[in-house]
């Protein structure tokens, strides 16, 4: 406030009328930040009156946003509808689609809150119509179509929510499609070649009715509301059968679903680094390695400790529990949930993750030739000594099981693996496009998942020390290639990690998905070195025998929940399958 009052000063004694106006705007959102609503009413009118005077159409029309915005708040909603009828007008005058998406929104949001609910339907239609034009005006730029999403998202989970007041649920699962993995699905429909006649192409709501009745595995999808959960299971060409339920907060201002997720995960000892015998790029960096860290005081749990999932397999599941008819499920998750350790939570049950159930659609009716049927890469233990801190020491130690992983699954793929210092970026991006199946076990970074490969020789000419571009495995690395695999195997710490959006989980389990692999399986948290590698082989002996991606990954996690030495489920229970399900052929190497 100190700053803005500031700049209006200079404002009004350099005559800057504009530049006036512009404060009196941003002030008011001071005043409105700090609760005091006739505050900010008055300095909106003060910017909106300056508006008027020197001519600035687009200036006005966000000062009646702000004045809606603000009587809104007070539930004055007439007079915030008038002002945002305002906004229409001139946002549909000056070309401002962005100004124009979000009145529809508000009138959407105001008529809402008032009880006028077919008529908020109407307007939240016209802003996510706005809005979706907008976004393929991007082209294939996909952060900001991220970007954009995130800012506007709100217009889809309002029109699903209304929806959903009205009885109108397969409507509502419509709406709250349209709100996931848009980017996803433009990457995936130019990486597969779709044409403007596949129904995939137009998204109308036929088409989606289209793809909704002809799904052939069971299918859950969840839309998170603040405290309900929406969840809709359809599949084997039945309706959508819709149910809902509430998790309350207990009074917190946290999201509830995060709150439970976290619990959970904490208590089965989830994400706790076991320095220097994990995949996590985190594992010798320059903090102390002393016992007295919080990370280690936590202790690792039995296997018994499994009934701690238990309130998260009942939020989820207990609604549908007489639908899940079968023993395979595609779950399209939201929000939080996006992390949670699904396959962990059903001994009985599949289970695959999907960003949408229509890039899956994509997916699934991709050329038969298009994936790889032969290749391999095999990557393990890159060697990372020459990645250093201020005190020369190395960041990453050596994988010992994490080389002796792929050294097990390239003898039974009759394939060199590519281990230690010949486990370059370079070579990896060179050979990555072209082979079936992709094994990585080497470090994984604890945001988004990034791998750590071994640096590219030429860095030796520009610096002293590698720089992460010589040597880091990124999101924008991927994106910028095609990809044949059917399936990718991320064995490190934190690959299914990243930011949580409408797009899902934004990491390096989507890059890979982006840039045309079939299938991925990621870990959610960090992984022990040597019960990974115990997971690994039991994962490739099933595969080995011509099963599917999903049934090598059940089996797998019952043989460490089975042992003596990883029974706990931090050790099992990472670990989630994404995109399609897939089998391998494995004269992969032929």
């Amino acid at each position: 406030m100190r700053h803005y009052k500031q700049g209006l000063s200079i404002a009004i004694e350099v005559g800057d009328r504009a530049g006036e106006g512009t404060f009196y705007g941003h002030l008011g959102s001071v005043y409105e930040s700090l609760g005091d609503v006739q505050g900010a009413i008055e300095h909106y009118k003060q910017s909106l009156s300056i508006a008027k005077e020197v001519g600035n159409r687009r200036r006005e029309g966000y000062a009646y946003s702000d004045l809606g915005g603000a009587h809104r708040s007070l539930k004055q909603f007439r007079q915030a509808i008038e002002y945002h009828k305002q906004q229409l007008k001139i946002a549909k005058e000056v070309d401002d689609m962005v100004l124009e998406g979000f009145a529809y929104e508000y009138l959407g949001t105001n008529l809402m809150l008032s009880g006028s609910l077919d008529e908020a339907v109407v307007h939240f239609r016209f802003s996510v119509k706005t809005f979706d034009t907008i976004r393929k005006s991007f082209i294939s730029e996909d952060t900001c179509k991220i970007s954009f999403r995130k800012h506007f998202i709100s217009s889809y989970r309002h029109l699903c929510r209304v929806l959903i007041e009205l009885q109108k649920t397969d409507e509502a699962l419509y709406a709250a499609e349209r709100g996931r993995a848009r980017a996803l699905l433009d990457a995936l429909k130019i990486t597969y070649a779709f044409t403007s006649l596949s129904p995939i192409s137009n998204e109308t709501e036929e088409d989606f009715a289209y793809i909704s009745r002809n799904i052939s595995v069971l299918t859950m999808f969840i839309a998170l509301d603040e405290e309900t959960i929406s969840l809709w299971v359809l599949g084997k060409k039945t309706n959508a059968i819709f149910r809902q339920a509430a998790l309350k907060s207990g009074g917190s201002h946290e999201d509830p679903f995060d709150s439970l997720l976290k619990a959970s995960l904490k208590k089965i000892g989830a994400g706790r680094d076991v320095r220097c015998e994990n995949r996590s790029l985190d594992v010798l960096s320059d903090k102390s390695t002393s016992s007295t860290q919080e990370d280690d005081k936590i202790s690792i749990p039995s296997h018994e400790n499994i009934d701690w999932l238990q309130p998260l397999h009942d939020i989820v599941f207990g609604p549908i529990e007489d639908l899940l008819d079968g023993d395979e499920l595609f779950v399209v998750p939201d929000g939080a949930l996006c992390l949670a350790p699904w396959t962990a939570l059903s001994k009985t049950l599949r289970i695959r993750i999907i960003p949408s159930l229509t890039s899956l659609k994509v997916i699934r009716d991709s050329s038969s030739e298009y994936h790889s049927k032969t290749g391999a890469l095999l990557v393990g233990d890159p060697c990372l000594k020459k990645v250093t801190n201020k005190r020369d020491k190395p960041i990453y130690d050596q994988l010992e099981f994490a080389k002796k992983e792929v050294e097990m699954i390239g003898k039974l793929l009759n394939s060199q693996p590519l281990t230690g210092e010949a486990a370059t970026k370079e070579e990896v991006l060179r050979r990555i496009d072209s082979v079936a199946l992709i094994h990585i076990a080497a470090h994984g970074g604890k945001e988004a998942g990034e791998i750590a490969l071994a640096p590219s020789p030429e860095w030796q000419s520009k610096t002293l020390i590698p720089t992460e571009e010589d040597y880091m495995l990124k999101m924008s690395d991927l994106q910028a290639i095609k990809l044949r695999a059917r399936l990718v195997v991320l064995s490190c710490c934190h690959s299914g990690q990243g930011e949580v959006s409408s797009e899902g989980v934004v990491g390096m389990a989507r890059a890979f998905l982006f840039a045309g692999a079939r299938s991925v399986l990621a870990s959610l948290w960090a992984i022990d070195d040597e019960a990974t590698m115990l997971f690994m082989e039991r994962f490739y002996q099933h595969l080995r025998v011509g099963e599917s991606a999903s049934t090598a990954l059940q089996k797998a996690m019952k043989r460490l929940r089975d042992s003596d030495d990883f029974s706990a489920p931090k050790y099992w229970a990472p670990f989630v399958l994404i995109g399609d399900d897939v089998t391998i052929e494995f004269d992969v190497n032929r």
